[in-house]
């Protein structure tokens, strides 16, 4: 099964509305004909509504990077799926700094999960291991709790909503990398094989996995290639128009349309 790449680029907490939109008005037309790969940007919840205003008309898409599982009441500083609805697409989620320094736990991920999906948004959900559970080789069981727990109570339909980011959380914002060869290992064994244990394997061929942490130009073609790798859920390099076109160009030349017709 083919699966369309989706190359989504997390702001995180960078980019006042002004910039943002001046960005995207700058990166829209460098990527606008890459239309074999979903291209999908996270700006800040105070950018987001301008953004997507922004981007109203093209098909870049938007994310928030959080949504509250209630669809409203009393959550001080949270965003509901249903708010986020008119203005985005994705939903990012289980991030593991949000996991980290937003005590995230995997309950909450999935019941983001659900009300994303109940709002007819799509969630990236986030999974990856430390450093120390990695030198420990304790990624593919961790990983696949997190899988498993993220999924929980989900239907085999759902999947094609799906999408999955394995993120090693030593390789985030560090310069490190796992290789592509290893990447798409731990991909096909702790997520894609979990969701065939869950879901059964056609909802498994269908669920797109991106891979993320310290993804760059210099170094996407060898994620690219990967067969279980559908794409990149990128921090830095998404900051910089020239940088993150380069990433769609070459997920599209790898794994798009034009692959195909090479």
């Amino acid at each position: 099964m083919a699966r369309k790449p989706v190359i989504a680029g997390n702001w995180k907490m960078n980019k006042t509305p002004d910039e943002a939109v001046a960005f995207v008005r700058e990166l829209t037309p460098m990527i606008g004909e890459f239309d074999d790969v979903e291209r999908v940007v996270a700006p800040t919840f105070l950018a987001l509504a301008a953004v997507a205003a922004e981007l109203r008309g093209s098909s870049v898409k938007a994310a928030s990077q959080d949504a509250h599982w209630e669809t409203s009441g009393a959550y001080t500083s949270q965003v509901s799926a249903s708010m986020l609805a008119p203005h985005v697409d994705y939903a990012i989620i289980g991030h593991s700094e949000c996991r980290a320094f937003l005590n995230e736990t995997d309950e909450n991920v999935n019941r983001k999960a659900k009300a994303i999906l109940a709002a007819g948004l799509k969630p990236i959900v986030a999974v990856g291991e430390s450093l120390e559970q990695n030198e420990a080789g304790e990624t593919v069981p961790f990983v696949r709790s997190q899988v498993r727990a993220a999924l929980d109570g989900l239907a085999p339909d759902d999947m094609s909503r799906v999408v999955i980011a394995y993120e090693p959380i030593w390789a985030i914002g560090t310069g490190r990398s796992a290789s592509g060869e290893i990447a798409d290992d731990i991909i096909k064994t702790a997520v894609r094989d979990t969701v065939s244990e869950l879901f059964g394997m056609d909802a498994a061929e269908e669920v797109r996995i991106q891979y993320g942490g310290s993804v760059k130009p210099e170094n996407m073609e060898e994620f690219m290639a990967q067969p279980n790798i559908d794409g990149a859920l990128v921090g830095g390099a998404s900051l910089v128009a020239n940088d993150f076109a380069a990433l769609i160009e070459i997920a599209s030349r790898v794994k798009g349309r034009r692959s195909a017709n090479a």
